[in-house]
């Protein structure tokens, strides 16, 4: 199983995590001391990674990344595809190998498949909550340090779509920009000016809306707006940006902020707090 994406290394993030749990560079560091004393160093075990819930799935080939690593003749057999939806006791992964390396890879192995899985579970949660096919559902930077392009993977895994990658990609002017250029207007023209391509703009009162789009946006973050309004600001842009409504939005609220008429709703919660999926891995003696 091949897994790529553009900006992260996955054989430095499974050699770096690896290494965090077992200590290396510390005092007394660099091993599984309970794997290497109890168990046997030509032992071999099976292995069954399972669902408790209903879940959609992110996160195998990365999972299969950490038991190669130190078993590179382990048997996978990976059970259903990267974004399925699978129900309670739905079995994902199958191994066999070095019961040291299943033993020693299965917390960063899980860690990982819960996390990503979690954050796909939750973005499918808001697709179905939203309802609305003519409006696509944006993940944010609220990432965990390190693990943006991963966490991001996980939001398309769950039928979602990402928001710029980093500071690189779009500017992104917000109120504290605003605050030091002098008005909305001014903030987009230095934006322009310095050849970004793509500006992005928050607005939070219609007022701001026609001198945002004179200076140039090509893209109005409708913040914090009640329904009504976001119908009003959709009217006045009359497709001349893209819309996209944010702020708060929750699985009770988001289908009336879609319904607007708004092309995007972004929510943060999707990466920052989604909860973990309740993953778990079994073994027994081969």
């Amino acid at each position: 199983m091949t897994f790529s994406l553009q900006g992260f290394d996955l054989d430095r993030f499974v050699r770096e995590t690896l290494a965090e749990d077992l200590g290396e560079g510390l005092a007394g560091g660099g091993t599984d001391v309970t794997a290497t004393s109890v168990i046997p160093a030509d032992a071999r075990f099976q292995g069954v990674m399972d669902s408790r819930d209903a879940v959609t799935v992110a996160g195998l080939p990365i999972a299969v990344a950490f038991f190669r690593h130190l078993d590179p003749d382990m048997q996978i057999d990976v059970l259903v595809d990267e974004g399925a939806k699978v129900e309670p006791g739905a079995d994902l992964l199958r191994l066999s190998g070095n019961a040291r390396a299943m033993l020693t890879a299965e917390r960063s192995a899980l860690n990982t498949v819960q996390h990503l899985s979690g954050i796909a579970t939750l973005v499918r949660q808001y697709v179905t909550a939203m309802d609305n096919p003519d409006c696509t559902l944006l993940d944010t930077r609220k990432t965990i340090p390190g693990l943006r392009h991963i966490e991001k993977y996980a939001v398309r895994m769950g039928g979602g779509s990402n928001h710029r990658m980093g500071l690189w990609d779009a500017a992104m002017i917000k109120d504290n920009h605003i605050l030091v250029a002098g008005n909305v207007g001014e903030a987009v023209r230095r934006a322009r000016d310095a050849g970004v391509a793509n500006i992005i703009c928050e607005v939070d009162r219609i007022d701001q809306i026609e001198p945002a789009l004179a200076a140039g946006a090509d893209h109005l973050l409708l913040d914090n707006i009640s329904p009504e309004t976001l119908r009003e600001a959709v009217r006045l842009i009359d497709g001349r940006a893209k819309t996209e409504a944010s702020g708060g939005i929750t699985l009770e609220t988001i289908k009336a902020k879609a319904a607007s008429g708004v092309d995007y709703v972004s929510v943060g919660r999707l990466t920052q707090s989604a909860p973990a999926a309740d993953i778990g891995l079994d073994f027994t003696v081969a």
